[in-house]
């Protein structure tokens, strides 16, 4: 969001970003307006930009929070120590995934429901196509080590496994009975260990 603005007793930009986001992931972004915003937080709609500059600057800070962490999450595991195996590195990458999605799964969300719909969204879609293309690197590593089976495509797998990480936004609830560390062991050896006792 565009530079710091004066904040409004009882709220910050913070806690205005944080309603936006739940606001855009039940009622949709394009059916939300400031308005809504203003209505729910109980305020005016000239206070809401005491906060923040519009609602695609709440929807460019949304997206950034979730882009980021995943970005980091691959970053790291890529930038890790050279003794490290690939599919080590890649485990890691989607452990991290996992629990940069339950840290930040509001904003992870309205991020996997963007469809490209404003230069914003198209913006964000770009950025996930190089996340993507950063774990097919990955997967491409640990299958020359002979780490994963070469008789399935690099980028089948990178989806496949994002894919299972994404599913979680669907179901996973903070606070709920399974800890986040908990959750990415559980993907991560379902991934890789697969569910066999043998």
């Amino acid at each position: 969001m565009s530079g710091p603005r004066r904040g409004r007793p009882g709220y910050d930009q913070e806690t205005v970003l944080r309603r936006a986001v739940e606001l855009f992931n039940t009622q949709g972004y394009d059916a939300t307006s400031i308005g809504d915003l203003a209505r729910d937080l109980g305020l005016t709609k000239s206070a809401i930009y005491h906060h923040v500059a519009s609602k695609e600057a709440l929807l460019s800070a949304a997206l950034d929070e979730a882009l980021d962490g995943l970005s980091s999450a691959i970053d790291a595991a890529i930038e890790a120590d050279p003794g490290i195996t690939a599919l080590e590195r890649l485990r890691t990458a989607v452990e991290e995934s996992v629990r940069i999605l339950t840290q930040h799964l509001p904003a992870v969300t309205l991020l996997l429901r963007v469809r490209g719909n404003s230069e914003i969204e198209v913006a964000a879609l770009a950025r996930r196509r190089e996340i993507d293309d950063k774990l097919t690197t990955l997967v491409r590593a640990a299958v020359a080590e002979g780490s994963l089976r070469d008789d399935l495509a690099p980028e089948v797998i990178s989806r496949l496994l994002f894919g299972m990480v994404n599913s979680l936004v669907e179901w996973y609830r903070p606070g709920g009975p399974v800890s986040a560390d908990a959750l990415a062991r559980s993907v991560a050896a379902l991934a890789f260990d697969g569910l066999a006792t043998t």
